[in-house]
């Protein structure tokens, strides 16, 4: 079942996110009726699992990385935490006919399963438009069989919205010397248009230069980040984001919305929603301003 919540923020100006769009070149893929008619609300999110979730942006549903396969299916991620348990620990929230209902899709990183995985290659249309982060990663999916995939490495103006690429990084930079190869490359997106609220998906990433710099760059009204706290056993610290980065968010961001992702569905997560609730709660932050959402809920902005 979904629960869904609107809350009231205060958008960008349209002005502001014209001049961040004249920044850089721009791709433009345009729909044959062109650009989606507006909805009562500029931004819909929804936390499907794990970092799987979807942004409707100015009447566009963008799938950004599928994992779509049933309860432990895949073994644990090698040198992690818990990695004895297998993947993912819970169900999908809702039908997977549901899930791949989209215009679009964005993976942030294709070379881990929990952001593109064997159920995605066999579920998703394989006409689909998909977005990568390299020529690299989109290679992997046309090997697949899919026939629409972009490489995200400019501004790419779809169906009226501007999609930015942001840089991230996947571990300390302990870890990426030790483990890089498996780590890999990860990245996120930025999704603008005038007179809609902008959102900063970071994907899987460290609180870092490249997080600070998007930050700056862009001043999202809504940041999404990926705030399970993933370990590997031989490393202090984490490879994804936790909950101290969820209030450097928030403290970066006075006026914006953050949402944790990523929670509770991997064996290496291991922070729980539990923690962070109460963690925000010890920092006197709004919840009305940090979400924390289950799988399944849908927030409107």
């Amino acid at each position: 079942m979904h629960i869904s919540h609107t809350l009231q923020i205060t958008a960008a100006s349209a002005c502001a996110v014209l001049l961040a769009a004249c920044a850089g070149a721009v791709i433009t893929y345009t729909a044959d009726d062109g650009a989606p008619a507006a909805g009562p609300y500029a931004v819909e999110f929804t936390q499907i699992r794990s970092a799987a979730i979807k942004v409707e942006y100015a009447g566009t549903t963008f799938l950004i990385d599928p994992m779509l396969a049933k309860k432990g299916a895949y073994q644990g991620f090698p040198g992690t935490y818990n990695s004895q348990l297998r993947n993912p620990l819970v169900e999908l929230p809702m039908p997977l006919s549901e899930v791949i209902k989209a215009d679009a899709v964005i993976v942030t990183h294709a070379q881990h399963y929990d952001h593109w995985d064997d159920e995605a290659r066999r579920s998703l249309p394989k006409d689909i438009p998909i977005f990568t982060q390299s020529e690299e990663d989109a290679e992997s999916i046309r090997k697949d069989g899919f026939n629409n995939v972009r490489v995200l490495t400019t501004k790419v103006d779809f169906h009226g919205t501007l999609l930015s690429k942001t840089e991230g990084q996947h571990g300390s930079n302990a870890m990426v010397a030790g483990r890089g190869k498996s780590l890999g490359k990860s990245s996120g997106v930025v999704f603008e248009r005038p007179g809609y609220k902008t959102v900063y998906v970071a994907g899987d990433t460290t609180w870092n230069r490249y997080v600070q710099d998007a930050i700056t760059q862009y001043r999202p009204d809504v940041m999404i980040i990926n705030a399970c706290y993933g370990r590997l056993i031989e490393y202090d610290g984490s490879f994804i984001m936790g909950k101290e980065d969820l209030y450097r968010a928030y403290q970066a961001l006075p006026k914006a919305t953050v949402i944790a992702s990523h929670m509770e569905s991997l064996a290496h997560c291991t922070q729980s929603r539990k923690e962070l609730r109460d963690y925000i709660r010890e920092k006197d932050m709004n919840p009305q301003r940090v979400l924390v959402p289950e799988d399944g809920e849908t927030y409107s902005f």
